[in-house]
């Protein structure tokens, strides 16, 4: 850093849920004949208490809607931006939530919601449920809960929604109401929620890879769905982390050789920007001198070759047996950017 030059403070954001609430408070406000709330202000789990701006209202006899634009703050959330609706219409027998435009319904189990119901997680539900208890004044709280999110299916091929078995939409969710920006809590909880899903439908053997290619070429060597793999990215510490106590009988971990380098190193986070390769220890691993001064993993390969691939394939599956325990069976493929298999330690 130069001079005064400041580092920007990330701006947080806020969850579907956190929005789902406000909007269904402000049209529970009008539908009860008190107008709708704007601002419409919401208490969270943790005690904050944000105000939201209503981007769209209307009504009509036994309901009401309100509609608040998602703003993820500086995460680079798929919603941000997003129309995210409430409709609240008289019913009986407490709150119903209804899955409307744009929201998933859950067909397979593992989840923290029921098959059959729509994908409105626990703590929103909960959030709305406090939210429209604050202007009931004395009136009976049965209503039916519509929530909806414009563009919400082409939004969730975007998501793991279609591997969660989460169909038609988005997942309204949030534990906290707050996004904060790049914690990647998102995408770790995606690989946990995956790991219960699998475990639910009792699949034995998992792949967990750090892309696209990695995955493609270890689903062929299986014969896999894809329902069965974990975008696990840079978080493997995360995924085995959590395998740990909820296990599977195999797992297959499938990268390329930069990031699979970084985890025979002992690295759990494998972004570029957490962890680096140490080009000495490589080298020292490989019996090759001339390594140390590499730029990257891909050049170390290009001057040894298949010995470097097996014996980083070695020691990474070393790694994740010891962060394990010896509750899963594991093995690690080591896959090119083509697709190839570099190396594989088998199980």
């Amino acid at each position: 850093m130069k001079g005064n030059a400041k580092i920007k403070e990330l701006r947080r954001g806020w969850t579907t849920g956190a929005c789902a609430a406000a909007a269904a408070k402000s049209a529970c406000s009008a539908l009860l004949g008190n107008g709708f709330l704007d601002p419409s202000e919401i208490t969270l789990p943790r005690g904050e208490t944000p105000r939201f701006v209503i981007a769209h209202r209307e009504s009509g006899e036994g309901w009401a809607k309100a509609c608040i634009i998602k703003d993820a703050g500086d995460d680079p959330d798929v919603t941000h931006g997003a129309l995210i609706c409430a409709k609240v219409s008289l019913g009986s027998n407490g709150l119903k939530f209804i899955a409307g435009e744009g929201v998933g319904m859950v067909t397979k189990p593992g989840l923290p919601i029921a098959v059959g119901e729509p994908a409105i997680n626990p703590v929103p539900r909960l959030m709305i449920d406090a939210a429209i208890a604050e202007v009931l004044d004395g009136h009976s709280p049965d209503f039916d809960i519509k929530i909806s999110v414009k563009d919400g299916e082409a939004l969730a091929l975007k998501t793991w929604n279609g591997r969660l078995g989460i169909v038609g939409g988005l997942s309204i969710l949030g534990t906290t109401g707050i996004v904060r920006p790049f914690s990647c809590s998102a995408w770790i909880a995606s690989i946990h929620r995956g790991v219960d899903v699998a475990r639910a439908l009792g699949r034995p053997h998992l792949i967990s890879a750090t892309g696209a290619t990695s995955e493609a070429t270890a689903r062929k060597l299986y014969g896999l769905p894809e329902g069965d793999c974990l975008d696990m990215g840079d978080f493997v510490g995360g995924t085995l982390k959590y395998l740990r106590r909820h296990p599977v009988e195999r797992l297959t971990i499938a990268g390329g050789i930069g990031k699979l380098t970084k985890l025979a190193q002992g690295a759990m986070d494998l972004h570029s920007g957490r962890s680096q390769v140490d080009f000495a220890a490589l080298a020292e691993m490989v019996n090759r001198p001339e390594v140390a001064g590499a730029n990257t993993a891909l050049e170390a390969y290009t001057m040894v070759g298949a010995p470097m691939a097996e014996a980083v394939a070695a020691k990474a599956k070393q790694v994740a047996e010891k962060t394990l325990r010896g509750t899963v069976a594991v093995e690690v493929i080591m896959i090119d950017r083509a697709g190839a298999v570099l190396a594989q330690t088998g199980f």
